[in-house]
């Protein structure tokens, strides 16, 4: 009986661990920021945004990022300004490698599914997105 418990309690553990390679398809996309948990413990929610993310995830290697201002037509706002970045897989995390003619950095994907995305940078502050959904007032 024991054995069995061990065979189900350890079959739920890794059916349940996070494969980096499924955030991938998840990271592309419109994505307004929800929360942002600061490494001293703080936490600032969000409730509207003027500006959000576009990711964009070209071939699961490379990708940018975009700010972009959403307009009430459907539409968004935004200049020729981007964030290039590398995808890669290292000690079973997903890490962006950022790079512009200012500076370098890395995040890491903590989760990301069809509707939220959660990402740690360097200073260990966890930003939490949910994806975004356009007003269009018609």
């Amino acid at each position: 009986m024991n054995k069995i418990v061990s065979i189900l309690v350890l079959t739920l553990l890794f059916s349940c661990s996070k494969n980096p390679k499924t955030f991938i398809e998840h990271v592309d996309g419109y994505w307004e920021i929800e929360s942002v948990t600061l490494s001293n413990g703080f936490r600032k929610e969000y409730t509207v945004n003027k500006t959000i993310d576009f990711i964009s995830v070209k071939d699961s290697i490379n990708g940018f990022r975009k700010k972009m201002n959403p307009r009430f037509d459907g539409k968004y706002e935004t200049s020729k300004d981007k964030e290039v970045f590398k995808l890669k897989i290292e000690n079973d995390s997903l890490h962006l490698y950022y790079s512009t003619a200012f500076s370098k950095w890395k995040e890491t994907v903590l989760m990301a599914n069809k509707d939220q995305l959660k990402i740690v940078n360097q200073n260990n502050d966890v930003y939490l997105y949910k994806r975004f959904t356009p007003i269009t007032v018609e």
